[in-house]
């Protein structure tokens, strides 16, 4: 993912949902910061990691990462739902198919079970 991107999505969700702001608790200590959530969710969603991992690599305990995580997925949808989880309008459609054509897979709209299909270059073949 490209910072620009990682940024944008950062900071969408920062604006949307106060919980991804840095706060100070009673006793004066800096809370995380909108970068550490979003980089916690971001790991335990790309790589599969455990939630217990983020502790180690971000200071960020197991219960938080996972109110951290469900703060984020909830953010995602309420900001991008609208455009990203919608049903493909025809020009989506049209680029889609004209992909799959470019691709060898003619008629096939976003499908991922191409299992069916034989990969030359398989390294398990």
């Amino acid at each position: 993912m490209s910072r620009r991107l990682f940024l944008r999505i950062a900071n969408a969700v920062e604006a949307h949902n106060s919980y991804f702001k840095q706060n100070i608790d009673a006793l004066g200590v800096l809370g995380l910061s909108c970068l550490q959530k979003v980089i916690a969710a971001h790991r335990i969603l790309v790589y599969g990691i455990l939630v217990d991992l983020t502790d180690e690599y971000l200071q960020i305990g197991k219960s938080t990462a996972i109110e951290n995580l469900r703060a984020f997925v909830k953010a995602i949808v309420e900001v991008f739902g609208d455009w990203y989880l919608r049903a493909p309008n025809e020009a989506n459609i049209y680029r889609l198919l004209s992909i799959g054509e470019q691709r060898r897979f003619q008629g096939m709209l976003g499908s991922i079970d191409c299992m069916h299909w034989k990969w030359e270059k398989c390294p398990i073949a």
